[in-house]
């Protein structure tokens, strides 16, 4: 069982994906497909005018896109991103982590450090680690 300094209190700094793949608001859900898919990952941060606006997901492309008709070659990723880019500091836990993504129905979440996002986490990231360290 994890204690106070445990491995579920080990800050997010440590396990999160610290590549940023980006795309923009104006680019297809086409071409955010094909992005995931060469990076082989399950969401992209939004960016736009030198921030990040959003994030889209593969559940954003099929629930607000696909399920809706929305033809994937015309329609623009601003349609269907979640936003605004919901962000947790690097410096809490795995737990915390978990607790807020439940709390708001997300998947993949932002990582800050000082304000600025240094990095993202998935359900897929927790899971992992939670598995290599016990339950919650």
């Amino acid at each position: 069982m994890a204690t106070q300094n445990g491995p579920l209190q080990q800050p997010l700094a440590v396990m999160m994906c610290r590549t940023l793949r980006t795309i923009s608001p104006d680019a297809t859900l086409l071409e955010a497909s094909r992005a995931m898919r060469e990076a082989k990952v399950g969401a992209l941060l939004v960016y736009e005018a030198g921030q990040y606006s959003g994030l889209v997901s593969e559940s954003d492309l099929v629930r607000k896109g696909m399920a809706e008709g929305q033809p994937a070659e015309q329609t623009q990723v601003r349609a269907v991103m979640s936003h605004p880019l919901l962000s947790i500091d690097s410096a809490s836990s795995a737990h915390e982590a978990s607790e807020m993504m439940a709390e708001q129905g997300i998947r993949h979440l932002a990582i800050s450090d000082e304000g600025q996002i240094v990095g993202i986490i998935s359900v897929r990231d927790l899971l992992r680690y939670f598995k290599n360290w016990g339950g919650l």
